[in-house]
């Protein structure tokens, strides 16, 4: 259902939680990053695939538009 701490390191080729953030959104991967800091990428996500009923479905965070002028 989600990769292991190995597979994220090997995903990311950082050892690091806050680079393998950093890694996951250069690469565009989604992501969650739960209560320990960690992030959490799901199987579906990496393979390709739909996810399955009961996988969250993680969707970009909501951004404010910047006032310009």
């Amino acid at each position: 259902m989600f990769l292991s701490v190995q597979e994220l390191v090997q995903l990311t080729g950082r050892k690091v939680k806050t680079k393998q953030i950093l890694a996951l959104r250069s690469m565009g991967v989604p992501f969650f990053v739960n209560a320990l800091e960690q992030p959490v990428v799901t199987r579906a996500a990496v393979e390709g695939r739909a996810p399955v009923a009961g996988e969250r479905v993680v969707r970009p965070s909501w951004q404010p538009r910047v006032v310009t002028g």
